[in-house]
């Protein structure tokens, strides 16, 4: 796998998330939140803030490597792409970094400018880290969904599926519909609920307890697992459908 090779494919990958308007569209967003959140009040914020961030790198995440996996698709370009002495891996890992760049910017837009409007208190380093490594996560499982989609409505819908089947335990547990200790822990085990406290412990103020490191390592470790057992050795034979082999 060759660095120099990698680096054109992301530039690539970057050109076609400017080209699809999935940059544009990531940006808007971003502003309109932005909005959004300056005019609610303090208590409504601190909520809100932290759950946007999350939303933001686990579903949008998936939906922007989805859409840009159903535009390739329709347009040949990774047929094209895979003629090429590139390898299944260095294209793989070309969307993966490209996405959390891009995804990293939208996200950082919204932080940056509360951080001056309402002085948002942010450990840098560890917000960071929260935001690099669950889009890098989620974009993988977006790879992996993207494989067995027909079209880009199915995308949207089992999305939605997927995104209400993640939040809704945590949601239910936050409102204490879901009750008991026993609670705490399963939901851990969920990408999202590990994600949130990835993300909270990248503000100041909260406690790095063990659920954060449980996360932060399940995420990692989880992350690992799924792109070498599963999002690169199903790739190939996505390739080859796509390819009318």
């Amino acid at each position: 796998m060759k660095t120099s090779r990698i680096w054109l494919l992301i530039k690539g990958e970057l050109y076609r998330l400017h080209k699809y308007n999935v940059l544009f569209i990531s940006i808007l967003i971003a502003i309109i939140w932005g909005v959004v959140l300056y005019f609610v009040d303090s208590v409504l914020f601190n909520a809100l803030l932290p759950f946007l961030i999350l939303i933001d790198a686990t579903m949008m995440s998936v939906m922007y490597i989805g859409s840009v996996m159903f535009f390739e698709k329709k347009e040949s370009t990774l047929s094209s792409v895979l003629v090429t002495p590139v390898t299944n891996q260095e294209i793989i890992l070309s969307k993966i970094i490209a996405n959390t760049i891009h995804n990293l910017i939208s996200t950082s837009l919204i932080i940056i400018a509360f951080i001056f409007i309402k002085q948002v208190k942010i450990n840098y380093p560890l917000m960071l880290i929260a935001i690099i490594l669950i889009t890098a996560v989620f974009t993988g499982l977006g790879l992996l969904l993207s494989y067995y989609q027909k079209d880009f409505t199915s995308m949207l819908t089992n999305l939605m599926i997927l995104g209400f089947a993640l939040l809704l335990p945590s949601a239910l547990y936050g409102f204490n519909v879901l009750k008991g200790n026993a609670w705490e822990y399963i939901l851990l085990l969920n990408p999202v609920e590990a994600a949130s406290k990835v993300i909270a412990g990248g503000f100041k103020g909260i406690s790095l307890d063990w659920h954060y490191y449980f996360s932060l390592f399940y995420l990692l470790i989880g992350g690992l697992l799924t792109y070498k057992y599963l999002i690169l050795p199903k790739f190939k034979d996505y390739a080859v459908s796509i390819s009318g082999v």
